[in-house]
């Protein structure tokens, strides 16, 4: 009978639009969560007897519930280093601080998620209020990644920082730009040499000085525009680490240049760079000291010795002030000798259908067939956003929306009750007929 059907049909009606109503309190419930993709509702009619004409029977409404997992809400400006999100496509990698504890390399469940905040705990893991914790790749000491697998996370570790702990900073590049006055190398001149000490610090984060004692070559007649440099370190006393023979030049388009350096003993000088190397307490600095024929880096002219340009990289021991994320997705520790050093690469995870992902607690969402096999990418390469730090992404959320949504809904639910109560009468009539 059709008039049942109706009945039927006011029924899935309510409990429709009841469904609706429980996205939208949802929805609205959450408009100032951090990073909350808003659900939505889609209404499907139910048709029964399509060839049957004379006879409609009313099939009804069912729904489904989807989460905009692909949706993204504006991302707002925060003062703690470590609050991330994304602008753009993409999530980060987190995992449980369960996991993270249990200290088994590989065997971390991955969680994606958009945005969080994360502070160090007592064991230096960087985790969030609600126990998620920072994924990236460790970087060596160079600041080098390597090259991870990009299709497991496999290789992600649980991001951790030693605020307490001290790192020496050696050094490992210098330039030496100096002028030698022109007149030395003439044959008036006294021959008498020039010390020049700098510093540097080696891997333990000890301080030594490179001293460099330029002789210039006193000719009989006219100038030589010769001289002779040698390097000595004050952490061994077993004589110079190198000594080399430094001419110039003195053309009138390239007066005052370097015309050649030919090494006598200690690393062979590379014209293609103008560095050479110099084998110290600890390690090797390659000292810059200028390639052939161009002004940067030792010159001749007839002025007093100078200094002009002098750098080294290096400090001594230092510890960890703070640490922040760069557009490139690079966490860099940043230390009290004005320094800062990669630690970790987070990537920035990609799936081909984000809505396929599988929604877990506190705004984080796990791998499933639907959404794809992960790749991971570089933050801000290939389809993916830029991780962003400094920052938090708010709720997508419209709350505007949702009341206009809300409004609708209960539209929608009186209507379908009004249908069962005139079901009802209808009903209730032909009972009447008996009597």
């Amino acid at each position: 009978m059709t008039i049942s059907s109706s009945l039927n049909a006011g029924v899935a009606g309510l409990a429709a639009n009841a469904n609706r109503l429980a996205t939208i309190a949802d929805n609205i419930a959450n408009s100032s969560t951090f990073g909350y993709k808003r659900a939505e509702t889609d209404f499907h009619s139910v048709v029964f007897n399509r060839s049957n004409a004379a006879n409609y029977t009313a099939g009804g409404v069912r729904t489904t519930s989807t989460r905009l997992i692909d949706d993204r809400g504006p991302l707002i400006s925060t003062t703690n280093p470590t609050d991330i999100a994304i602008d753009g496509r993409g999530f980060f990698p987190a995992t449980t601080l369960t996991a993270a504890q249990s200290e088994q390399p590989g065997a971390y469940p991955l969680v994606l998620m958009t945005t969080g905040s994360f502070r160090p705990d007592n064991e230096g893991i960087l985790r969030s209020a609600l126990g998620h914790v920072l994924m990236g790749w460790p970087a060596a000491s160079d600041g080098s990644v390597g090259s991870p697998p990009r299709d497991t996370a496999v290789g992600l570790e649980p991001v951790r920082i030693y605020e307490n702990q001290y790192v020496s900073n050696p050094t490992n590049q210098m330039k030496l730009g100096v002028n030698l006055p022109a007149a030395q190398s003439q044959s008036t001149a006294t021959g008498t040499p020039i010390d020049f000490t700098i510093e540097y610090f080696t891997n333990l984060g000890g301080s030594h000085d490179l001293t460099f004692t330029f002789t210039p070559t006193v000719p009989a007649a006219g100038a030589s525009n010769e001289w002779t440099m040698t390097i000595s370190d004050s952490a061994t006393s077993a004589g110079p680490i190198g000594e080399y023979t430094v001419t110039f030049n003195d053309t009138q388009s390239a007066g005052g240049t370097l015309a050649s350096v030919t090494t006598v003993s200690g690393g062979v000088y590379d014209p293609l760079t103008g560095t050479l190397p110099l084998t110290v307490a600890g390690g090797t600095i390659s000292l810059e000291v200028g390639r052939i024929g161009l002004p940067s880096g030792m010159t001749q002219i007839d002025s007093p010795f100078a200094p002009v340009s002098v750098s080294k990289n290096g400090s001594g021991v230092a510890t960890l002030t703070g640490v922040e994320v760069d557009p490139q997705g690079f966490l860099n520790a940043i230390y009290d000798q004005g320094f800062s050093r990669r630690i970790y690469q987070i990537p920035v995870i990609d799936v081909a259908n984000a809505n396929g992902l599988v929604t877990l607690a506190e705004q984080s969402y796990g791998i499933t067939q639907a959404s794809g096999t992960p790749y991971l990418w570089d933050s801000g390469t290939g389809p993916t956003g830029t991780l962003v730090g400094f920052a938090r992404e708010e709720s997508a959320t419209d709350v505007a929306g949702e009341l206009t949504q809300l409004i609708q809904t209960q539209r929608a639910y009186s209507s379908n009750a009004k249908v069962i109560q005139t079901v009802d009468e209808m009903l209730q009539e032909t009972t009447n007929l008996k009597r």
